[in-house]
């Protein structure tokens, strides 16, 4: 009985030693090596080049070429036109032909004229100038 005890305490304290090899390998050996580092010294020099180049980027994407705008403008009325016909189409249906469309006639109108503001917002903030 002694003997076997014995062996579990045996078998826990090389678990433990194990464990304790384990740890200081993963939380040691990266801290010697930062330590080590001699690029770490000058920490001040490279967070004011990464501001510098987070500077440079915000400024760029902020700005947008008059290709990118007419582009983006074009890009939303293309569906606009397409849900003015749809909505147009809707209507006619709706009123001449005596179809049950007022609802989905509604629907489109309301996306359209969504569209539309969107697209006389942007056209107003871009191009007339202030």
């Amino acid at each position: 009985m002694l003997a076997a005890m014995n062996e579990r305490q045996l078998a826990l304290l090389r678990r433990a030693v194990l464990a304790l090899l384990m740890a200081v390998a993963v939380f040691a050996v990266p801290l010697a090596r930062a330590a080590e580092d001699p690029q770490s010294t000058n920490g001040a020099a490279i967070l004011e080049a990464f501001d510098r180049q987070q500077t440079q980027r915000v400024n760029q994407a902020s700005e947008l070429t008059d290709h990118k705008k007419h582009l983006i403008m074009f890009m939303l009325a293309v569906p606009l036109f397409i849900l003015l016909l749809v909505t147009g189409g809707l209507g006619i249906a709706t009123g001449i032909y005596g179809k049950q469309l007022f609802i989905p006639h509604m629907i489109c109108a309301g996306l359209t004229i969504t569209l539309a503001l969107a697209h006389v917002i942007a056209g107003l903030v871009w191009f007339y100038p202030f």
